[in-house]
């Protein structure tokens, strides 16, 4: 039996999305109050990650070993609290490390 338009059918989700913040403008947003933390090398780091750098891309661009890129965007990461590379990526995006091509 299909279930009625007017009753929904309840279903287990994956992670949602985080509704945006009302009132909060896409563009001009205030920095991270946590780039005040970063260095000007775990900036660097962390603006080549939202390139889309690996570890070992990053290391070839700023002639350290790898080890050392692993441990730059490690210590970003703690800094800012982010859980994985993709936050770094939208920090970077929303404190004016790096800006969206054509723009």
């Amino acid at each position: 039996m299909e279930p009625s338009a007017s009753r929904p059918v309840d279903r287990p989700r994956g992670r949602q999305r985080a509704a945006p913040a009302a009132g909060r403008p896409s563009q001009g947003l205030a920095p991270h109050p946590g780039i005040r933390t970063l260095t000007d090398r775990e900036r660097e780091v962390v603006g080549l990650v939202a390139e889309g750098l690996t570890n070992d891309e990053i290391a070839e661009r700023l002639y350290v070993s790898p080890m050392t890129a692993k441990t730059h965007v490690s210590r970003a990461m703690v800094k800012l609290g982010a859980r994985d590379r993709a936050q770094l990526v939208v920090f970077a995006y929303e404190s004016g490390l790096v800006r969206p091509t054509g723009a």
